[in-house]
């Protein structure tokens, strides 16, 4: 078993117009930029699950710490993404784990 990472950051996302998914996909990249990650990713939806398509955009993360997640939530970077990314989508749903 490999170890686990203090804290797993995952945010689903779903356009509100599937035509702004690279847009969506964009503006969370924006967020790569931010240093508290150990591990960050942006992926659309491969949409494989026959019984879920709600989900078109993930973002996941793994910060070493509460305090590195609070770092990157408090990054101007995050509120430009945000920025970015609320007037083309529609759910957001985040978990931290």
């Amino acid at each position: 078993m490999t170890a686990r990472p203090p804290l797993r950051h995952v945010v689903f996302f779903s356009a509100k117009d599937k035509a702004d998914i690279p847009r969506i996909v964009a503006g969370l990249e924006l967020l790569a930029g931010i240093p508290h990650s150990s591990v960050f990713e942006v992926r659309e939806n491969t949409q494989s699950d026959a019984l879920s398509s709600e989900v078109d955009v993930i973002v996941y993360a793994e910060f070493d710490s509460v305090e590195a997640l609070a770092a990157y939530k408090a990054d101007p970077l995050y509120e430009a993404s945000i920025a970015a990314v609320r007037p083309l989508r529609d759910m957001r749903i985040a978990a931290d784990f």
